[in-house]
């Protein structure tokens, strides 16, 4: 009997439509938010205020991962996909016709709901397209196109004023065409089951370092992600030098996640926390003290990008090491719901940070939370915790941090190895 290798290429290249689309949504969404970072800035908005507003994102995105899957095993994938991004659209849009606080907050917190759904319509369709031998490749696939839209996104800033509407209306328009990728492609949309759920005490029980990391992971994005832009407007970036700090923050995501997750694989998962997080603190401390005026500050948040984002792909590893057989897709639900706490949190505390220290603060904070995780699981490993043998360990898959996804992967069962730490 013969056996058909999988194929990731060609798997990739049947899903053309949805990788497009995700690239598509990256570019209208990536620009949106940055965008409204700057021109909140420019409004004269309160830095609490623009925290507050970048936070509704989440406080959607929230709701949407929790809610949106309902929906997806009602009326199957490309419709939810096609509604939410005309909704997603028509959203951008209305940014540009009241410039008021609590309207902006209203509207992020629809966007948030609308890109929580389109992430799970995304990664449940991937994870059906993938076996056990592709999945890892094709959600890394998945990963880079995220990030890599997000970056470019932040060179749009450039094309126009801030200050007009032409960006708002650019951003509509490339969440729109998202939806002819999706609708026109050729292939059948799988079915959607609900996962079964589990509590954070339960996750809590067998996987405290990996839950922090998760709350920490979404609490430094939210902060970077939300008032980076606010950062760059107060020391004078222009919105063309804007659009590369962003970019670079991004792109270091890309360059980093896969010698992180790859040693990762190697070495005991949490020891390895402990230094990424250690040098992601250091590099944010670096950051506040960069100048601005240079290429500095552009490797500075090359680097801390590169360290602090993958944090989550390395803590949800971590939790999955730990869990029972057949309960990585239960704690999906649980681990989301951490980070995106962390993520609401973020840009509000980032907003205090600026308001209190000046804009260095941003980073200072950054640095700050990834130093009190680093101390957590070291006193996690300080008390000889269940422990996993680094063979026993699953293997790293990158994950954007606003990812919804916990891949359902075959896995060992974890090992109580005193010897291993």
């Amino acid at each position: 009997m013969t056996l058909i290798k999988p194929n990731t290429g060609r798997t990739i290249a049947q899903s053309w439509g949805l990788f497009s689309a995700l690239g598509l949504l990256m570019l209208g969404n990536g620009l949106l938010g940055t965008l409204l970072g700057v021109r909140a800035e420019f409004e004269g908005f309160a830095t609490a205020t623009t925290g507050i507003i970048m936070a509704s994102y989440y406080v959607g995105f929230l709701a949407g991962s929790q809610l949106s899957a309902i929906y997806l095993g009602r009326v199957g994938h490309i419709r939810v996909f096609a509604a939410l991004a005309s909704l997603a659209s028509t959203v951008a849009l209305l940014h540009s016709i009241a410039v008021v606080p609590w309207f902006w907050s209203l509207l992020r917190l629809v966007t948030g709901f609308c890109l929580a759904g389109l992430y799970v319509v995304a990664e449940s369709w991937l994870n059906d397209l993938g076996t056990n031998e592709t999945r890892g490749r094709l959600l890394s696939m998945y990963m880079v196109t995220l990030m890599v839209g997000l970056a470019a996104a932040q060179l749009l800033l450039g094309l126009a004023d801030p200050l007009g509407v032409r960006l708002f209306v650019l951003s509509s328009v490339l969440v729109s065409f998202a939806v002819l990728p999706v609708t026109l492609s050729i292939g059948t949309a799988p079915s959607f089951d609900l996962a079964p759920r589990m509590s954070l005490r339960a996750i809590w029980k067998e996987a405290p370092a990996g839950l922090m990391g998760g709350l920490v992971a979404g609490m430094a994005a939210g902060a970077l992600f939300g008032m980076g832009a606010v950062y760059a407007v107060r020391v004078g970036l222009t919105p063309a030098r804007l659009g590369i700090f962003m970019a670079a923050m991004l792109l270091g995501s890309v360059a980093f996640q896969w010698p992180i997750g790859h040693i990762s694989d190697l070495v005991p998962r949490r020891r390895w926390m402990v230094v990424v997080t250690t040098l992601a603190a250091v590099a944010a401390f670096f950051t506040a003290e960069m100048p601005v005026d240079g290429w500095q500050i552009y490797a500075a948040v090359f680097i801390l990008g590169g360290l602090s984002f993958p944090l989550y792909s390395l803590s949800l590893s971590h939790v999955n090491d730990l869990l029972p057989y057949g309960q990585a897709a239960a704690a999906s639900a649980a681990f989301v719901f951490v980070s995106g706490v962390g993520a609401i949190a973020g840009p509000v505390v980032g907003s205090f940070a600026i308001d209190t220290f000046g804009p260095r603060g941003l980073f200072w904070v950054v640095g700050l939370i990834h130093l009190m995780l680093a101390v957590f699981v070291m006193a996690r490993i300080f008390i000889r915790e269940r422990r996993v043998a680094t063979v026993d360990q699953i293997p790293f898959v990158g994950v954007a941090v606003r990812s919804v996804l916990v891949a359902r992967r075959p896995r060992r069962q974890p090992v109580d190895d005193s010897n291993n730490e």
